[in-house]
């Protein structure tokens, strides 16, 4: 993380501690290599934006200042749906590292992986239930069947030409932007005193969740395996269209013949990367994601304008459009 960023950790630093002990003892399991799996994903660390984001937002709206035990749990319950999804992600997408780590179907295979993520979404609807408040299961709920929903529009598009920008954000908000827009509304319902601003909130991290993705889809063309801890150019190799691609294809239409021959070769994603660059489409891509962090902003500025909490807000909408990995 990038040193601005973790300026806004100070109000949460020991609730993200926590969380970091509590997922180990969530993911347990009595079969070593299903414990084993689980527990690798872990190992390889990552961001914790999404919790980090839930457990912002309970400190900043609570009225004590305390983030209560329901929600610290759904902090740590969506930490564990967004890992589920990418032991599935890899698979699907023939990814051999994430986070700078062998990936689970890598070390082990695609059935264990499988269940291993199967493992992982079952444990969390396990800890889900017992939060004992229907409206954010029935919300938590609907994030795992817009992950499968997505990765069918992703999966029945691939090599698409025709793939609009505005099936793309829809796309992107089933697999990305659903687990935040869902996860920030349930956080206020878990809040009595504040259930009304729960849709302003579902708002915020909806559009939050859509400049990550657009952000992670130009790093994974403007950046190198190193970098971003996973291997380069990933999704124009899979044939999927993102921002920065869909916006070149109205300027270089050799980008047409690349996608239709599926890059074959690796010579034809590096090509396909540098008709990119030659373009715009890079900064348009990056206004798109400005956009919604603006629109995520003015919710923050103009509804829930707060001395102690809103700096912390704010400071992750600027993460989120300048994160370098």
């Amino acid at each position: 993380m990038n040193q601005k960023f973790k300026i806004s950790l100070n109000l949460i630093q020991s609730e993200i501690d926590q969380l970091n002990s509590n997922l180990y003892s969530m993911i347990s399991a009595d079969n070593p290599i299903l414990y084993s799996a689980a527990e690798q994903l872990f190992n390889a660390g990552g961001k914790r934006i999404r919790p980090i984001i839930i457990l912002s937002i309970a400190k900043v709206k609570s009225q004590n200042n305390n983030i209560s035990i329901e929600q610290k749990r759904l902090a740590e319950i969506t930490e564990i749906i967004h890992t589920a999804s990418l032991v599935h992600d890899d698979i699907i997408d023939n990814c051999d590292t994430r986070r700078g780590s062998n990936t689970v179907h890598n070390i082990f295979n695609n059935k264990i992986a499988v269940l291993a993520g199967d493992f992982l979404f079952a444990q969390s609807s396990w800890y889900l239930a017992n939060l004992n408040n229907l409206e954010v299961v029935k919300i938590i709920s609907k994030i795992i069947i817009d992950f499968a929903e997505g990765e069918i529009k992703q999966g029945t598009k691939s090599f698409n030409t025709y793939f609009s920008i505005e099936e793309y954000i829809e796309k992107s908000f089933y697999k990305t932007a659903s687990l935040l827009a869902c996860s920030c509304k349930a956080a206020i319902l878990l809040d009595q005193n504040v259930k009304d601003q729960c849709n302003d909130f579902y708002l915020y991290g909806k559009h939050l969740g859509l400049a990550f993705q657009i952000i992670d889809d130009i790093l994974d063309t403007t950046t190198t395996s190193e970098e971003i801890g996973k291997p380069a150019g990933l999704d124009l190799k899979n044939g999927n269209l993102t921002a920065p691609l869909i916006f070149a294809l109205k300027r270089k239409k050799k980008l047409y013949k690349l996608i239709e021959k599926e890059f074959q070769f690796n010579k034809n994603t590096e090509e396909a990367i540098h008709l990119i660059k030659q373009t715009n489409s890079i900064q348009k891509a990056k206004d798109l994601a400005t956009e919604h962090v603006q629109l995520a902003i003015h919710i923050i500025e103009k509804k829930h304008f707060s001395e102690n909490g809103n700096k912390s807000l704010l400071k992750i909408c600027y993460y989120v459009l300048h994160r370098f990995n």
